[in-house]
């Protein structure tokens, strides 16, 4: 029966590098506040209008397109994950066929906005795609620019210390090798409470839809304004409501509940279990989490692959940038047993298993 595995990849993270001391020069907190809630010590910030979400992810993707033996003219399929896209439309998949200057062949290109989990969603369709032999390589990128739309003030403090910028790719290929490939993915989503983690503004809703679901936040919508006019309001500016919000309580606790969860769905479904896995690559949400969900598995910490202390939250781009350095360390090696989770935004969750 036909597998897909990954055959090649890459990750690019920017130059520059902003430390928590760095932070705490234009907001109220500290380098202890900080790592104390979230392990991060520091992140990296690409160039101001000379790196994008497109190019950096090019980057990235250069590397698994050579690593996987192939040249860009290969690629049959693009699926481009992330939340911070150059453009409001089009979308970064494109952007990137353009940037491989692969445009002659016209492969088609598809952007998933899930968030965290964006890369997991990518994977699995890359998976399908292959396994059904409609596609011999498929491109998978994450990749996120956050520091071009957080809040550098004390009110966005607990968004903006968490986040940072990076790129990763790899190339799914074919293949028939019983003991490789992607074993399963596992994707699930709930959005009762997708507001409680959002990037709401500027949004097409007008403040309607935040207002229907029974949440106080006020996006200064009027009936009076004529169609057009509410897609920016002054009050959003005013207010700071072009930024993203999170009730971070409430996220954690969901995440270490739905991350074991969406790992041992996996595990069953191949028959192993959690002492099999030679390596989890959870998204790099926040140490904490990491660490919660280490120990609800009892896994040791060579098991377990975590590089947000460096990196921060670089949401699609975190797993495939972890798995990249782990692969690069020989902390992965052929015939490893390779745990892939993630869970965010949305809220949507999944895991991907699979042999290495």
């Amino acid at each position: 029966m036909l597998k897909s595995k990954i055959a090649g990849i890459g990750h690019y993270v920017p130059e520059t590098i902003t430390t928590n001391d760095d932070l705490a020069k234009v907001m109220e907190t500290s380098d202890q506040w900080i790592q104390e809630r979230t392990g991060i010590q520091e992140r990296r910030y690409a160039k101001k209008h000379e790196e994008t979400t497109a190019t950096m992810g090019t980057k990235a993707a250069r590397i698994a397109i050579e690593r996987a033996g192939i040249t860009p003219e290969d690629v049959d399929f693009i699926v481009f994950a992330t939340l911070s896209p150059d453009y409001y439309f089009p979308g970064c998949g494109v952007l990137l066929q353009r940037e491989l200057g692969i445009t002659k062949t016209e492969i088609g290109a598809v952007d998933i906005r899930n968030q965290c989990s964006g890369f997991i969603y990518g994977l699995s369709i890359a998976d399908q795609f292959v396994k059904s032999g409609m596609y011999k390589n498929v491109l998978v990128v994450g990749s996120e620019m956050h520091s071009m739309g957080l809040d550098y003030s004390t009110r966005g403090r607990n968004v903006t210390v968490i986040f940072g910028d990076g790129a990763g790719a790899v190339v799914v290929q074919p293949t028939e090798d019983a003991n490789s490939g992607i074993l399963n993915t596992k994707l699930h989503s709930d959005g009762t409470y997708a507001e409680k983690l959002a990037f709401v503004s500027p949004g097409s809703h007008g403040g309607y839809h935040t207002k229907k679901q029974g949440y106080d936040t006020e996006y200064g919508f009027d009936e009076n304004i004529e169609y057009g006019e509410i897609f920016v309001t002054q009050k959003m500016v005013d207010e700071g409501q072009l930024y993203p919000q999170m009730e971070g309580q409430f996220v954690f606790k969901l995440a270490v509940t739905k991350f074991p969860e969406v790992i041992n769905e996996g595990l069953t479904d191949a028959g192993l279990k959690a002492s099999d896995i030679d390596m989890l690559i959870p998204h790099q949400a926040n140490l904490r989490i990491s660490q919660f969900v280490q120990k609800r598995m009892g896994l040791r910490d060579d098991q377990v692959y975590n590089n947000i202390m460096k990196y921060g939250n670089t949401t699609a781009a975190s797993i495939p940038i972890a798995l990249c350095e782990a692969w690069e360390a020989g902390k992965i090696k052929e015939g490893d047993l390779v745990c892939l989770a993630a869970f965010g935004s949305g809220f949507t969750w999944g895991s991907a298993l699979l042999r290495w």
